[in-house]
């Protein structure tokens, strides 16, 4: 039998029972498992699920991995353990459907009821419904994505962050894209369209050739990724294959091409601006844990880029 003590690392009002003695019986610290250190928790106070929880050795901020034993983290028997309660949780693939659904609402309604929004009808261009197919395929193929493609590492995130996190999804490339490009700037019959290069069928059909090229490109990308870890599992590998020799992320920089050409087609400044929040927002992410790949694995190929291939 191996116990271990839980307490409180700052208030958690859902255990207020802490601190508390937890025992295992017929096991040693070489069989408990943080994860089980959780799961006793949650049997004592069963508001206080797991996804809440955040262990670590008491003093110390680096939160202990559920797979790591007790004695992997140093606890043996009579050992101590604190506790910090990360609030609300929300699940991640339900942080994405969210996420995606807002655009999947937001365009039909400004291109099918242009007279709430403008005042007036608008006769379609053919730019206008390129676009609009176009928006609605991409937001369609990540929820699919979501559901039957993406393996998360982490299981859950703070509730209070899908605000911030759908924001740029709802409002970037909901209403503010949605309410420029449907507009009747973009109509059949407007100046700005008629004559110009955005009324051309070779230019739409160009721009939508590389739109399809990077949406497959990326989801290609996005099922590499899913093979390497099993189900059930955070196993890491290095990823190898199409786009992968050159980028240690070819996601992120065929979704940026994705919308580059989007936003090429409309010349939208609302168009370029997501672009320019996107590709900077998912630069960061890809340098960070670029940074990790190389840091994790000693083999990790020298010359492959975080994002951008032969740059950056």
């Amino acid at each position: 039998m191996v116990q271990v003590s839980v307490v409180p690392a700052g208030r958690v009002a859902l255990a207020r029972g802490l601190p508390i003695t937890l025992s295992f019986d017929d096991k040693a610290a070489e069989d408990v498992t943080i994860g089980d250190v959780k799961s006793s928790l949650t049997a004592k106070f069963p508001r206080f699920y797991a996804a809440r929880q955040k262990i670590t050795i008491k003093g110390e901020k680096k939160a202990l991995d559920d797979e790591a034993t007790l004695a992997v983290a140093g606890i043996q028997d009579g050992g101590e353990l604190a506790v910090k309660d990360l609030g609300p949780q929300i699940n991640w693939r339900t942080v994405f459907l969210i996420e995606y659904a807002g655009p999947l609402l937001i365009h039909p309604l400004f291109y099918h009821f242009p007279r709430f929004w403008y005042g007036r009808p608008v006769p379609h261009s053919m730019l206008q419904k390129v676009v609009y197919a176009l928006v609605l395929l991409h937001f369609v193929k990540r929820e699919l994505e979501t559901i039957f493609v993406h393996r998360f590492s982490h299981g859950t995130m703070p509730f209070m962050n899908i605000f911030k996190n759908s924001g740029h999804y709802w409002v970037l490339s909901g209403v503010l894209l949605a309410g420029a490009v449907y507009s009747p700037i973009y109509n059949l019959h407007s100046g700005h369209i008629l004559g110009s290069v955005r009324n051309n069928p070779k230019f739409i059909g160009a721009c939508t050739a590389l739109w399809l090229f990077a949406e497959l490109s990326n989801l290609h990308t996005h099922i590499n990724v899913r093979n390497l870890r099993p189900a059930g599992t955070r196993q890491r590998a290095i990823p190898q294959g199409y786009g992968f020799e050159l980028v240690s992320y070819p996601n992120y920089f065929f979704e940026i091409m994705a919308w580059v050409s989007i936003a090429a087609m409309t010349g939208s400044y609302t168009a370029w601006l997501f672009v320019a929040v996107s590709a900077y927002t998912m630069t960061v992410w890809a340098l960070k844990k670029h940074k990790t790949y190389k840091k994790d694995f000693k083999d990790y190929p020298k010359n492959r880029k975080a994002i951008f291939p032969f740059l950056l």
